[in-house]
């Protein structure tokens, strides 16, 4: 039998109305169905993302919420795009906001694993992550006027390489970003296995440069044979001029796949997660820094992981990558 404790049925039905769902509080709270959430969540509506804990005293409320967005390029650069946002959303929920820079990905899952970060924008490839181990909860992701959004993987080398298609790539030297990316790692891995009959570390040599900046720089630098980036990062870097476009070659472009998630910590109070929610769809970008910088797109939509994210989680099946929480 739930436990309902001091909650009413009208904050229940307020609840749903922002779709939380409470986990119930069991003996065999360890049993509770999670697929492939840690054993700290619960997952009773098989959204695949960790519900809003029962126990109200698990509930948190910060006085500042802390924001991040993932660690792309120099988080000196972002501090300043998202500070008109953060403005916003401290105006939106009567709190303060602060940008928090992270330097990596799992900085960043660090950091909302252990309840110092309540609000993120986490890449494409750490999304299924964050979610398993970390309590994300993505309900946003930035799009264009029309509706489209997203980006595309694509392999990269200098100009004038002799690489002229991934299959030369065999007994070269492929450059990652890092494990958790997908268009950095996971979606190159699984289609240069795929498509060219090319496994890593097998047929090619691999490293990690930490950013797709790095990867970008280092290709148009002529440090790197060859590098899987997001064409996003490698678009805004050129519109900012810090690559010339005639120093880099395309050698592949993938399907188009969603952008960074942006989400709240599960535990979240559910009054603080839906003022967030409304601080994003209500923002402003005629004029804004994030217009600027961003470009394409000029709105945050509404998402949901278990469909939105689903070509993502097939490339890490494919991969053989488990969401191992430690």
């Amino acid at each position: 039998m739930v436990r309902l404790g001091t909650l009413t049925m009208g904050l229940i039905a307020g609840l749903a109305l922002f779709g939380v769902t409470l986990q119930p509080l069991t003996a065999e709270a360890a049993e509770c169905p999670r697929g492939t959430l840690d054993k700290q969540y619960c997952d009773y509506n098989n959204d695949l993302v960790a519900d809003l804990p029962a126990d109200e005293s698990k509930w948190i409320d910060p006085s500042t919420i802390i924001f991040t967005y993932t660690p792309v390029e120099d988080p000196a650069v972002y501090a300043k795009v998202w500070d008109g946002f953060i403005k916003h959303m401290s105006k939106v929920t009567g709190k303060k906001v602060v940008f928090f820079p992270v330097q990596s990905n799992a900085a960043q899952l660090e950091a909302m694993r252990s309840g110092r970060l309540h609000v993120a924008g986490f890449n494409t490839g750490s999304n299924p992550i964050a979610v398993s181990c970390a309590g994300f909860v993505p309900f946003a992701m930035m799009a264009a006027k029309d509706g489209s959004f997203g980006y595309e993987m694509e392999i990269i080398v200098p100009a004038g390489s002799d690489i002229k298609s991934p299959a030369d790539i065999k007994g070269r030297t492929m450059t990652f970003t890092s494990p958790t990316s997908n268009s950095g790692n996971k979606a190159p891995s699984a289609l240069m296995k795929s498509e060219f009959g090319l496994v890593k570390d097998k047929d090619f040599k691999t490293n990690f440069s930490g950013k797709h900046d790095n990867s970008i720089l280092g290709i148009a630098n002529k440090d790197y044979e060859a590098a899987s980036i997001a064409n996003s990062v490698w678009r805004r870097m050129i519109k900012r001029g810090v690559v010339k476009t005639e120093a880099i070659t395309s050698i592949y472009k993938s399907q188009t796949f969603p952008t960074t998630g942006y989400g709240h910590a599960n535990n979240l109070h559910p009054t603080v997660a839906a003022k967030i929610k409304q601080a994003f769809f209500t923002f402003q970008w005629e004029g804004s820094a994030l217009k600027k910088e961003f470009k394409k797109e000029d709105r945050f939509i509404s998402i949901t992981h278990k469909f939105d994210w689903d070509v993502i989680r097939k490339i890490d099946t494919a991969n053989g990558i488990k969401y191992t929480c430690k």
